[in-house]
């Protein structure tokens, strides 16, 4: 295996979604030689039980999975996070390559690709991911002296953006937001949030929160154009930014 200095260690956390063992386990291997963390996952469901959890930087995404496809899974993927997306497959005519990108994919490997390029495109994708991660937290901290702040109304019912009209919300998104919006800049746990939601937290599914958040993200951005300022935070639970 040929080095590469330039990954960076530890902090990139990589997620190998491919159906064939031996070749799931070489890369895995092979990645975390290169000093990254990297789990290695079988399917769409694996993955989505191990984001449940933890956090992820990459997801090197196989498109033939058993079950949802790596571009139904691109596709949801890229709707809930911006994870970065590598989609290495061996279906290699343009119009596969057209269909993952436009699906959510930052890069399209076909099979069978060398691990030193597959090591490389991914480390130009942490580098870039990083770059444009800096470049929007200038704003964000300028703006953090005299930007309006994000509350609830009407006795929790409603979300008000800084500027806009305000959102009404459901039973479901109140018990969501309430915890969040009373302790701002700390986590909350996801096993707090579930105990809002259920009063049988035991048989509640972790996946809910991530669909509800996302729900509401979309509800947000199409009545205020604004992003809710509400993220997951890796291995703990969510947190209110705004």
């Amino acid at each position: 295996m040929s080095a590469i200095s330039a990954i960076p260690p530890d902090r990139t956390r990589v997620a190998i979604v491919e159906d064939d063992d031996e070749l799931r386990e070489l890369m895995v291997s092979d990645l975390a030689e290169r000093g990254l963390a990297v789990q290695g996952l079988a399917s769409a469901e694996a993955l989505y039980r191990h984001l449940s959890v933890q956090d992820c930087d990459i997801v090197v995404l196989d498109v033939g999975l058993p079950g949802e496809n790596g571009y139904s899974v691109a596709r949801h993927l890229r709707q809930i996070s911006s994870v970065g997306i590598v989609m290495l497959t061996g279906r290699g005519s343009r119009g596969d390559m057209v269909h993952g990108l436009d699906n959510g994919a930052d890069l399209y490997l076909v099979k069978p690709v060398d691990l030193d390029v597959l090591a490389a495109h991914v480390s130009s994708l942490v580098r870039r991911l990083a770059a444009n991660a800096a470049m929007a937290a200038i704003p964000a901290a300028a703006a953090k002296i005299s930007a309006p702040q994000w509350s609830l109304g009407a006795g929790g019912w409603s979300l008000c953006p800084p500027h806009g009209s305000a959102v009404a919300l459901s039973e479901a998104e109140r018990a969501f937001l309430q915890p969040l919006f009373a302790a701002p800049g700390t986590p909350v746990s996801r096993e707090t949030l579930i105990r809002t939601l259920s009063d049988d937290p035991w048989h509640f599914d972790p996946h809910r929160l991530e669909v509800l958040l996302h729900r509401l993200r979309t509800r947000v951005k199409a009545a205020t154009g604004l992003v809710l300022p509400v993220r997951a935070v890796r291995g703990t639970g969510y947190l209110f930014t705004g």
